[in-house]
């Protein structure tokens, strides 16, 4: 197994519409990111992750791309941005652009020139179809609600936006497309830039025909992820970019791929000809929806510890020496992890100190989502008005007005993974708009910021964000928490989490306790060792203490390195 910066770095990922307001317009700036990177230094992180800054109108916050090479106004300036990178890197901190490259926006000049005319030099940079008796191309559904296709009257013909319709997608089957891109990201990496994380990248290869989704409903719009997930020259586009773009440069890739498997993430990233350093997966992220194909934001049921052991015990194993795994709970499109895996109330500190210590003990790379680190929660606005996401807003009224649900019922869901949860402006403090803004906020703060903020945490040695350092310190000092092997323990116990991980001569054993319950814990009896010492706890344990039979206090957390003979 190679060792690379990016296998033992940390990952922090800024939303910077949410992160700090630097001059009181109510929305977050790259000059807030500018005066907070002194907090990034104390947390311990050397990776940032931003998401999109470009100029953009602002139809699904950034990711709809009006011009690649500059900076939307109300984050600032391309000034702005490069003193923003400068300061990272006097930190010793590298960055990580988002790579937005399945569609543009509409107002993109791209688009702008391609809808003119039929014969537009432009028109086969996106993807347009003459209507089907007198209906859509397909039947596939947008994953923001309604179809995927928009009729254009200027040319009498329907465009393809797997996103909002303000998003065409792009024709990567069209070489010129291509090169655009790789010119484009080249620009950005003599810049400076230490890596991209290429927004929904598995999309950009659709089947050859665009056939129809089969129905899976009684819906007029179905899923068409079969045809444009990991389609048929994903790995061919992807091996291209490496060859003129990536392999030049230093640098870390993760690729968001929803839909994609062990089998397809080895293929992204193994080290021999993988074009990819890391993927997102999705998985763990269903695991408390419906298993209908789609979205898993549009249901809820109650997530089961035994399939999130599964999940991430496959993951793990599969790809152990042949990939590589990137670990996340929360992001800018989900919920937050305390909310979601943990308990945000009575065990709020401890289930949050749990989580962390989940993610950062597992093989990969850990992605650490703003405020994962203060413990903040998901919000519940009562009104749909209170939201800004416009797929929760989409969903909304898909659910209410057209097949007639319960408004409260659609609002629980809302509240359990509106993406809104997420975006809520950072806390920094117990002050108005919880330090955020010295305005109005473009969204609403979360109202327990007066209880859960940075000054809080930062004050109070034994905080998450403490807890955090240590664990990123944990990362830094032992290289078996990076590179080690990992061996699910335990799979059958419906309350505890345990694995070991091992590398050369070293081992370690984690062991969480996912419940409210204080639970009673055995070990394994094939699990041999002279001597066990506590290198990371959530509770005051007695070092004295034997770990082959003991209790575990709710939410309870330990990690110890393990002397002697193995298993």
């Amino acid at each position: 197994m190679q060792m690379k910066w990016w296998k033992e770095s940390v990952v922090y990922q800024i939303y910077p519409r949410s992160f700090f307001d630097s001059n009181g317009d109510g929305i977050g700036d790259l000059r807030g990111i500018i005066l907070k990177l002194d907090y990034l230094k104390e947390l311990g992180v050397n990776v940032v992750w931003l998401s999109p800054v470009y100029k953009s109108p602002n139809d699904d916050n950034g990711y709809d791309i009006s011009d690649y090479q500059d900076i939307m106004p109300e984050f600032g300036t391309l000034a702005d941005w490069e003193e923003m990178l400068d300061g990272m890197h006097r930190r010793g901190i590298k960055l990580v652009m988002d790579l937005v490259v399945n569609h543009t926006s509409d107002e993109h000049p791209w688009f702008v020139e391609s809808r003119k005319s039929r014969d537009n030099p432009y028109r086969d940079y996106y993807i347009w179809r003459p209507g089907v008796d007198g209906r859509e191309p397909n039947n596939w559904k947008s994953h923001f609600s309604g179809s995927a296709w928009q009729y254009d009257p200027v040319t009498q013909e329907y465009y393809l936006h797997l996103f909002s319709k303000k998003q065409p997608d792009l024709n990567w089957e069209n070489p010129q497309v291509r090169q655009e891109i790789y010119s484009m990201m080249h620009w950005w990496l003599k810049k400076g830039v230490d890596g991209f994380r290429m927004d929904v990248i598995n999309m950009i290869s659709k089947t050859p025909g665009l056939p129809n989704a089969p129905r899976l409903s009684d819906d007029r719009y179905q899923y068409g992820g079969n045809y444009f997930l990991n389609g048929p020259r994903l790995l061919e586009y992807l091996n291209e970019m490496k060859q003129q773009v990536l392999s030049q440069y230093d640098i870390l890739t993760v690729g968001e791929t929803p839909g994609v498997t062990p089998q397809n993430a080895i293929a992204l990233t193994n080290e021999q000809n993988g074009a990819l350093s890391m993927v997102f997966q999705f998985e763990h992220m269903g695991l408390d929806a419906n298993p209908n194909p789609g979205s898993t934001r549009d249901s809820i049921t109650t997530w089961k510890l035994a399939d999130l052991k599964a999940v991430m015990t496959r993951w793990q194993k599969d790809l152990d020496g042949k990939g590589w795994n990137s670990n996340y709970l929360t992001n800018h499109d989900q919920p937050r992890q305390i909310s979601r895996f943990g308990h945000d109330g009575r065990y709020r500190v401890e289930s949050a100190k749990l989580l962390g210590t989940f993610l950062h003990m597992l093989q990969g790379t850990p992605y650490i989502y703003q405020g994962e680190e203060l413990g903040m929660t998901n919000v519940t606005f009562e009104s749909i008005d209170d939201y800004r996401d416009i797929e929760t807003i989409n969903m909304y009224h898909e659910q209410v007005e057209e097949k007639g649900r319960d408004p409260r019922s659609v609002m629980e869901i809302i509240h359990a993974k509106s993406r809104d949860n997420a975006r809520t402006p950072m806390q920094w403090d117990d002050g108005p708009q919880a330090g955020f803004t010295t305005g109005t906020p473009w969204i609403k703060v979360n109202p327990n910021y007066s209880e859960i903020n940075a000054a809080q945490v930062l004050a109070d040695p034994n905080s998450i964000f403490h807890f955090y350092k240590k664990l990123i310190q944990l990362r830094k000092t032992y290289p078996f928490v990076i590179y080690g092997s990992y061996d699910l323990i335990l799979p059958e116990h419906e309350q505890i989490y345990a694995f070991t991980r091992i590398f050369e001569d070293e081992r370690l054993l984690i062991v969480l306790n996912y419940s409210q319950e204080y639970v009673v814990l055995t070990m394994p009896e094939d699990l041999r060792y002279t001597s066990a010492s506590l290198l990371i706890c959530n509770y005051p344990v007695d070092p004295a203490i034997h770990i082959d039979h003991f209790t575990l206090q709710p939410y309870e957390a330990r990690v110890y390195q393990l002397v002697g003979q193995g298993r």
